[in-house]
């Protein structure tokens, strides 16, 4: 998988000539006309579609570094189907590590990423109005689903769930005793050693790591290499059965997310969900891929480049941001929903279950945080011009440290789904924003 992901940017045909031969060898599938489809959301995945048996087809695959072998994507489909949550369960699928292709009937279907994207660029009142609609509808399903199946976890529970190859094993590498070692993994491959050029500058990643932010004019307690320290700390694994485990899909961003016109919004490519999924990963991907990452920086980033501003500013042992870069006004009314219609209750469910941790809002930043530092590299070079570079770094330094005046939109954010707060506090701290 691997390989046909390459091959497909580098030479789509012979990435086509390789799953046609898995078609076969698979599924007995004589495949035609096989597109893969170069998405600007597929940023560590393929997907396209095809001809055989009279039909066309659709296929998606999920590629990490150093897979192993495990539950195959189908059965974690059929596991979030008996869960009761929304998904699109594929005709076929292989489980072979490193060959896991899942196959389904060709949907006519919007993704519900095309619509937000539309309404970055055009604030239409009555599609907004629709888009919020189909994203409570999907907060109220995932909600019910997390009360029925929330549980204790024990570590070897929380450890064995497919989930932390999105977050912890992006920051380590697997040793020969089992252990994982620290610093390793995308964090070493992406930034350790390299120089990260900026908006008028340029330095070594690690002086970049030991500078505090100032952005826009908000000063943030933490650089990022406090932040990637404590993440590999406090997301290990074994750590995270604190607040329990849920059934969830753990990777249900907009781009995995069908609109269906009869039941709204169906998940698919269910590649990291699992029965015992720690809670508080369950949301933390869709959270920031669907609102924290737009508009453009994070998927178009030569787009964003065109549209925003950056300017930067080295001081000794600080960096000071300054930018014109805001989430669309979608994105915002989107983190509302998340916000008190999914965050909140589950916050507080938690709570009642006693399940909830005292330091659940560091875990939820650092996840938050590894989001974007770790899905591809931030840094500049021919897929990304300095200006998004900068907007990255940013975002993701505001996403997982406080800003001294607490006054910012992960700071509101959290502050909202506190359960510590009742709802009427919580609705003034987050007053509908809706145009």
């Amino acid at each position: 998988m691997a390989r046909i992901r390459r091959l497909a940017r580098e030479a789509p045909a012979a990435a086509a000539a390789e799953l046609a031969a898995l078609l076969r060898d698979r599924f007995d599938i004589e495949a035609e006309e096989i597109r893969p489809t170069l998405d600007a959301y597929a940023l560590n995945s393929l997907s396209g579609t095809f001809r055989a048996r009279g039909r066309d087809w659709f296929f998606k695959f999920h590629q990490e570094e150093g897979e192993e072998s495990g539950p195959g994507e189908y059965y974690r489909a059929r596991l979030l189907a008996d869960a009761g949550l929304p998904v699109d369960l594929p005709a076929f699928a292989s489980t072979e590590p490193g060959e896991q292709l899942l196959v389904y009937p060709r949907r006519t279907w919007p993704r519900f990423a095309d619509l937000l994207r539309r309404l970055d660029l055009d604030s239409d009142t009555a599609a907004m109005a629709h888009a919020l609609a189909l994203e409570a509808g999907l907060c109220e399903r995932l909600l019910a689903v997390y009360r029925r199946t929330l549980h204790p976890i024990g570590p070897e529970q929380a450890a064995a769930e497919p989930v932390h190859r999105l977050f912890h094993a992006r920051l380590t590498d697997p040793m020969p005793d089992g252990s994982r070692r620290y610093p390793g993994g995308r964090l070493a491959s992406f930034y350790l050693g390299r120089e990260v050029e900026l908006p008028g500058a340029r330095l070594a990643f690690e002086d970049l790591a030991r500078r505090r932010w100032r952005i826009d004019g908000r000063e943030h307690r933490d650089s990022l290499a406090d932040l990637f320290d404590r993440a590999a700390e406090r997301l290990a694994p074994e750590r995270l059965a604190d607040a329990g485990g849920v059934s969830a899909h753990g990777d249900a961003h907009a781009a995995n997310l069908w609109i269906d016109p009869e039941r709204g919004l169906v998940l698919f490519d269910p590649a990291f969900a699992g029965a015992h999924l720690p809670t508080l990963l369950a949301e933390i991907k869709p959270t920031f891929h669907n609102t924290l990452a737009h508009p453009f920086w994070l998927y178009e980033p030569f787009e964003a480049a065109a549209r925003f501003r950056v300017e930067i500013r080295l001081a000794p042992g600080a960096i000071e941001f300054v930018t014109d870069w805001r989430p669309s006004p979608i994105r915002r009314a989107l983190l509302r929903v998340k916000a008190l219609r999914l965050w909140r209750p589950l916050l507080g469910l938690l709570a009642e279950r006693g399940l909830l941790p005292p330091d659940w809002r560091e875990t939820v930043r650092l996840a938050l945080f590894l989001c974007p530092t770790l899905v591809m590299s931030l840094r500049a070079g021919p897929e990304r011009p300095p200006v998004a570079s900068a907007i990255g770094f940013a975002v993701a330094v505001a996403a997982g440290s406080p800003a001294e005046d607490g006054a910012d939109l992960v700071s509101r954010f959290l502050d909202a789904i506190d359960p510590a707060l009742d709802g009427a506090a919580a609705a003034h701290i987050w007053p509908e924003e809706v145009p």
